[in-house]
């Protein structure tokens, strides 16, 4: 049996659902983030696992035992929000002690507690500091060691990030899966954030609309997408829409695609080919091949990312973009005519409406 079990769940506001239906089972000692657009009903779901939402329908499991009605200060679960919620009249010892104290923990183990969780954290050096003295950063992971301190059998982060600047995020975010991973503990993190959510998770579920679209490892949410929704939240995907034809067809406006798995639609139904920018080749020269997709196009835009440069292409009135890499790719200018290629086995083929 899961350690963390939603069976069924839903909550609506005003008649108005914010999340239907939901199903989650979760590992013992996993992290797993709940990644999707704003009001998709993600922080709704991870405030009815804390109790701080009452549940219009399903039930929660915690451990073999159903907590749907346990009021939050019992149900041992530890919380860190977006705002990091301290307490701005308490130094940061106090901060951490606060917790042990609600849960009259003897005065003589509340001390090595503290430091256990500052040392942790790497911030033996502030327990005497006041919040206002703290960076933002810092301030963070104070919340975050408030929350550890109790020891809570399951550990709710609510974008924890999403205030601190790019930098302090990549940080931040490596910290929090090393914690978690020293500790095992079990983790639901909350953010709509696609890169944080692939780069510390072990399952991601991504959510719409107060429903679940898909749930998988980082690696399987990105190269096999259930749903269009999926494909094209996370990472990018270019949209390429016509009509299955045969086995291995997608017949386009002004192009015809070679694409793996059309016969599993009817002839002639309308589908879409996605196909990701690192998947697509760029050629000065016309490519003679035949058993792959080539079509020509004019650069419209370049996008600088670092190691790798981002084409926009106009393939015969068709938007497209490709990622290309210095190393591989010779310089590219703008208004220049390019050639594109890509493989069939690089298509995944959905149908046009869901």
């Amino acid at each position: 049996m899961a350690y963390l079990q939603l069976s069924n769940v839903s909550k609506a506001y005003s008649g108005v659902d914010v999340v239907h239906d939901f199903n989650l089972e979760i590992e013992k000692g996993t992290l797993v983030s709940l990644l999707g657009p704003s009001g998709c009903g993600k922080t709704t779901t991870l405030r009815m696992i804390a109790g701080f939402e009452q549940l219009d329908g399903g039930l929660i499991r915690l451990d073999g035992s159903d907590i749907t009605s346990v009021p939050p200060n019992r149900r041992d679960i530890g919380m860190v929000f977006q705002a990091y919620a301290l307490f701005p009249n308490k130094t940061v010892r106090e901060n951490i002690s606060f917790g042990l104290r609600m849960k009259r923990t003897p005065r003589s183990e509340i001390g090595s507690k503290v430091d256990t969780v500052l040392e942790m954290v790497r911030l033996q050096e502030t327990a005497d500091r006041y919040p206002h003295q703290l960076s933002g950063g810092q301030q963070q992971r104070i919340a975050l060691a408030r929350a550890l301190a109790v020891e809570p059998r399951v550990l709710l982060l609510d974008e924890p990030l999403s205030a601190l600047d790019a930098e302090v995020r990549v940080v931040l975010r490596g910290e929090i899966r090393r914690i978690q991973s020293e500790l095992a503990i079990t983790t639901v993190y909350v953010t709509h954030d696609q890169e944080e959510a692939l780069s510390i998770s072990d399952l991601v579920v991504v959510m719409n609309k107060g429903i679940i679209e898909q749930v998988g490892a980082p690696e399987e949410i990105y190269r096999a997408p259930k749903t269009r929704f999926v494909a094209t939240f996370i990472g990018t995907a270019n949209q390429f829409r016509g009509i299955a034809s045969g086995r291995h067809t997608v017949v386009c406006k002004n192009f015809r695609l070679l694409a793996d798995g059309v016969e599993t639609f009817a002839e002639g139904q309308e589908v879409v080919a996605l196909v990701r920018p690192e998947n697509i080749q760029v050629q000065a020269d016309q490519p003679q091949r035949s058993d792959w997709n080539v079509m020509g196009g004019v650069v419209e835009t370049i996008t600088f990312h670092g190691a790798v440069t981002r084409l926009g292409v106009n393939a015969s009135g068709q938007r497209v973009v490709a990622d290309v890499t210095v190393a591989n790719t010779k310089p590219v200018s703008l208004g220049q005519k390019i050639w594109l290629m890509f493989p069939a086995g690089a298509c995944q083929v959905m149908a046009a409406k869901e």
